[in-house]
This record gives structure tokens, C-alpha cells and sequence, in this order.
């Protein structure tokens, strides 16, 4: 797919806001993307120009929708900001997740003859994770959906807990506590977008796969918010609970 100069000229200004943390104005860049399409050309371009992917494919990903009739958005992230070490800069919040680890490759023609209903067959491990949300548009988490998108989907990195293996679990019945900083804590129960956190992963892969790439054993996956998007300030301590399932607890 050929792109755009000013799509290309994105890509290369989100590429410096990485690498020098100064922020984009959204408005100035709206143009720049006007599809889906244009905003994973940018991800990719970025991504891309950062070295992010070891092979033909980043290992580490997120993923989402609000419903089970979609849209669904996906985005690469960072190896460098898995499991950070040291501070992790100006945060805008962090989310509760359930990580999920692919047991085996997953070619494109698997990929599309996947059935979410039994997506978990292809997964060997899960573990509680926290996602870190910032923003290179100074608008933050209020930029256009599009430019969002493009900027990795608000990621600024993802802490893992504890693998275990995978097993079919009653997640309507799953219960998720946060505890940010002194913040009262949040308890949820069922309360993943999709009622399964290994539900979107047929469309998550014929995503990556779309190109004709086979992913990876061992490539990361979350999928979703168990709390939504928790406001964190500097030096917060960020505990993640999910019952009978692990505990991590993060300083940051």
C-alpha cells in the first residue's frame, strides 16, 4: 500500500515525539490520517522506524473493542516498555488486563479459519498485567479517534505479571480490584468489554496476519480494560487483583 506524503510526514513527526518526548498538537496532523488504513500505516511506520519488531513481527501487542459486533483496534507496542525499569514518564492513567500468550504460530489461513469460541485452544499462558496510557498528542486522551490510533493507542508501555497456563475460565463471574496510589480501590466483576478476554483473538490475528506473515509462538497479547482508564499521578503504586487468578503490583 502506497502512502500518502502527509501520512509518511506523520510518521515521522510521532517517530521524534518517541525519541524526544515533546508532544504533537492534534490539530495540526487531523488530515494526515483519514482511515483506519492510514492510522496502521502510521503504527507500523513508527514502529518500524524504532526498530520495534526482532522479527518479521512485533512481539507484544494490545487490543480491543467496546462490543462483540466491533470495531476492533490493534497496536503494537514497545519492547522497550515492557516491564520498564526505572520511572516511566508523565502518565495519563493505567489500566487493569489480562496478558495472553500465543502457544503456537499461527499462519494466515489459521488465523482465518479461527473461531472465537475456541480462540483459547491457540493460547499456553495468561497473566495480570497493567498497561501505562499516555498521549504524544498534547490533547491527550481527548485527540481525534483516529490520531489515537495511530499513536499506538495511547500505549506508553505494559507491565506482566506471573505467567500460568491458560486455562477456560466463568469470566462473567471474574473479579477485578485496582488500588491506585490512595485512591479508594475499584472492584469489577465481569466486566471485560467482551466477556472473554481470548474472544477477539481471531481478529486480532488476521490483522497481523493480513500481509501474508505468520505470527509467532510466544507473541503477547491484551485485550482489553477489566476497570477502564485510571488517572495516576507521579510516584503512584498501582496493585492489580483478579480473584483465583494472580496479583501484580507496580511502583511508577
Amino acid at each position: 500500500m502506497s502512502i500518502r506524503p502527509d501520512t509518511q510526514t506523520l510518521i515521522t513527526a510521532l517517530t521524534r515525539a518517541r525519541l524526544s518526548g515533546q508532544r504533537l498538537c492534534a490539530a495540526d496532523w487531523v488530515g494526515a490520517v483519514h482511515s483506519e488504513a492510514d492510522a496502521y500505516a502510521v503504527q507500523d511506520g513508527v514502529a518500524t522506524a524504532l526498530g520495534w519488531a526482532e522479527g518479521p513481527l512485533v512481539r507484544h501487542w494490545k487490543s480491543g473493542g467496546s462490543t462483540r459486533s466491533g470495531p476492533f483496534s490493534h497496536a503494537p507496542l514497545d519492547p522497550a516498555a515492557i516491564n520498564p525499569a526505572g520511572k516511566t514518564g508523565l502518565l495519563l492513567g493505567v489500566e487493569a488486563e489480562v496478558a495472553l500468550r500465543l502457544g503456537r504460530d499461527v499462519s494466515p489461513e489459521a488465523a482465518r479459519a479461527m473461531k472465537s469460541e475456541t480462540a483459547g485452544d491457540w493460547v499456553d499462558a495468561m497473566a495480570v498485567a497493567v498497561e501505562l496510557v499516555a498521549s504524544r498528542w498534547t490533547e491527550g486522551l481527548a485527540a481525534p479517534e483516529l490520531l489515537r490510533m495511530a499513536d499506538h493507542q495511547s500505549n506508553a508501555g505494559l507491565m506482566l505479571g506471573i505467567w500460568q497456563p491458560y486455562a477456560a475460565r466463568d469470566w462473567s463471574a471474574q473479579t477485578c480490584q485496582v488500588k491506585v496510589g490512595s485512591q479508594t480501590p475499584v472492584t469489577c466483576t465481569g466486566s471485560h468489554s467482551l466477556n472473554d478476554p481470548a474472544w477477539l483473538l481471531p481478529a486480532w490475528l488476521q490483522h497481523l496476519t493480513r500481509h501474508g506473515t505468520t505470527v509467532a509462538a510466544g507473541t503477547v497479547v491484551t485485550t482489553g480494560s477489566w476497570v477502564g482508564c485510571l488517572p495516576i499521578q507521579p510516584d503512584d503504586r498501582v496493585s492489580v487483583d483478579f480473584a483465583g487468578l494472580g496479583h501484580l503490583t507496580v511502583g511508577l
